[in-house]
């Protein structure tokens, strides 16, 4: 078992998220940053699919009851064991008792901690990770959460994994075309590609930009949305939808970000600059009616890296 001392700012449990269920309204949810999650549970030779912890701000405090191996990965916040400075994108083991905190920011907004075997949370149509619309919205102070035993014990190694700071540090975000794109008028695509501010008003439903597109656009009529889509709302300012987001929605959807687009802007905090840029393909020229096929064929919101997976 964990227990979680201090639960900081935003923590959760979550996996890659649910599929198949948008018909019912309910969010994908899921690890944001796709990529720092999957290299905790490579690490610790884990399913991919694994629950993990993702911590926003790096500022929880977790006891191990039962003994593991963990990984931390994403943002850098300082991890300590038993106040012990240890390094992140590194297999540790745990004896019983042990206390995990973390310190000072370094780079990054979320962390994420991964033990081996996956964080056993309750399962929920399909998917662990906490979701508001349907399981608890974070994790609490007291709260017990199950792990399983050691299965198998790592061997020491002195191998390290080096993770590129480009993955925190870079404004450049690759996105597609969304299905409004078109509508824009030429200066509006100009302004497009400009860079952003990322706004206070950010979290796993969505990040909002400051520096509003001047916009004659007019609603549309309430379609489908996925995490990574740009919407750009009557004020003119850009909303980059998130894994906690809504469904359905009734802005323009000017832009698609890829998946590892989706995975830096997560690392952003409030203040921070972006730019979007964005390519033409045969897929995006078709988006709208592949987009609304899929939907309306009941397969629920689909995966960033399914988009991906289709255009090359």
């Amino acid at each position: 078992m964990i227990e979680v001392l201090h639960s900081g700012m935003y923590c959760s449990v979550q996996d890659k998220g649910r599929f198949g269920v948008a018909k019912q309204g309910i969010p994908q949810a899921g690890y944001v940053d796709s990529s720092a999650a999957a290299l905790a549970n490579i690490l610790l030779k884990n399913n991919e699919k694994d629950a993990v912890l993702e911590i926003t701000f790096g500022q929880g405090t977790f006891k191990f009851k039962t003994a593991t191996y963990i990984c931390i990965t994403g943002a850098n916040f300082s991890p300590k064991l038993n106040g012990q400075a240890i390094a992140v994108h590194q297999v540790y083991y745990v004896a019983p008792d042990t206390v995990l905190s973390f310190g000072k920011r370094m780079y990054g907004a979320r962390t994420y901690v991964a033990v081996q075997g996956g964080i056993q949370s309750e399962i929920v149509l399909g998917s662990r990770s906490f979701s508001f619309s349907i399981t608890a919205q974070t994790l609490s102070k007291g709260a017990l959460l199950a792990i399983l035993p050691i299965q198998e014990e790592h061997t020491a190694s002195f191998s390290k994994v080096r993770v590129s700071k480009t993955h925190f540090t870079t404004r450049y975000l690759p996105c597609f075309k969304g299905p409004e794109y078109a509508k824009l008028t030429k200066e509006q695509q100009v302004q497009l590609a400009k860079s952003f501010t990322i706004s206070e008003d950010n979290n796993r439903v969505g990040y909002r930009l400051q520096e509003p597109l001047e916009n004659k656009l007019s609603p549309i009529l309430t379609a489908a949305v996925l995490p990574g889509t740009v919407q750009l709302t009557p004020s003119g300012k850009c909303i980059v939808l998130l894994q906690d987001c809504q469904v359905t929605g009734g802005y323009p959807r000017i832009l698609q970000l890829s998946e590892i687009a989706m995975a830096r802007i997560s690392q952003k905090i409030a203040g921070d600059i972006i730019q979007l840029y964005w390519k033409t393909s045969y897929f995006f020229g078709n988006y709208k009616k592949i987009f609304n096929l899929l939907f309306t064929n009941c397969l629920g919101v689909i995966p960033s890296c399914f988009l991906n997976n289709l255009i090359k």
